[in-house]
């Protein structure tokens, strides 16, 4: 079994690590070892577990977990030369991580919380020749793109990376104005949770257009709260979203 080593510990890493662990290997590697034991715990099986200082990456499969803002100083506290380097780290260039981590090939990934349940959809570029074995990786956390350059993939962090966020927001509220009409909490966010997964399915194969135009009749109900919508500038707020999100990657 592949050992997949990662740098840093936190959710992103936790949600990676729990798409993985039924295939590959892991070994994790972090600045406290009280966090690594709940990283172990959190993931219910038994894990290699290592401080970072020092710690030799020689001929390793790196899945790089830190902040875009620790890249140098978690560098610098690496030793050796990885086989590959898988960072998510969002708006981090390949030239960047080379410069800080030695390795034969680094590929940038930027996988969603969904992986903890295998549903992710993930998005790499880099190294070329990584391409398949990336895309198998992280194929066992969900679907992956691969993307034909970094610019596009910092478009797509925005989209797929953040886009758990933004539909969180609107599944809250949704359930909210069932709520406010006098449905019951439980029940609200029940049929909302359904709502979700169906839609889920649906979104695969038909275009949202389409799909808008199939449930939206002449004077219905569908009709009035799309309405609402748009007088509420969410198609427009969404755009914004994605720009407002691209930029920041950009800046990181």
């Amino acid at each position: 079994m592949k050992t997949i080593t990662f740098i840093g510990n936190g959710n992103m890493a936790l949600s990676i690590a729990k798409g993985l662990m039924d295939e590959y290997k892991i070994e994790v590697v972090g600045r406290d070892m009280q966090k690594l034991d709940k990283f172990e715990k959190d993931l219910n099986i038994t894990i290699e577990k290592h401080l970072m200082d020092d710690f030799n990456i020689d001929a390793k499969n790196i899945m790089f977990c830190v902040k875009p803002t620790n890249v140098e100083s978690v560098g610098a506290r690496l030793k050796g030369k990885a086989r590959v380097v898988y960072s998510v780290l969002a708006g981090t260039s390949v030239k960047k991580l080379k410069d800080n981590i030695l390795s034969e090939a680094v590929v940038r990934t930027m996988p969603n919380l969904a992986a903890s349940v295998g549903l992710s959809m993930t998005t790499l570029t880099g190294d070329e020749s990584f391409k398949d074995e990336a895309k198998e990786l992280l194929g066992s956390i969900g679907a992956t793109r691969w993307l034909a350059t970094e610019k596009e993939l910092d478009i797509a962090t925005a989209l797929a990376g953040s886009g758990p966020a933004y539909l969180a927001l609107i599944a809250e509220a949704l359930a909210d104005g069932a709520v406010k009409q006098g449905l019951k909490r439980d029940d609200a966010m029940e049929i909302m949770r359904g709502l979700f997964g169906g839609f889920g399915g649906l979104i695969q194969n038909i275009h949202p257009a389409l799909l808008k135009d199939g449930v939206m009749s002449p004077g219905g109900t569908t009709a009035a709260g799309y309405g609402a919508l748009e007088d509420g500038n969410v198609r427009s707020a969404c755009m914004d979203a994605i720009e407002k999100a691209y930029k920041r990657a950009l800046e990181l």
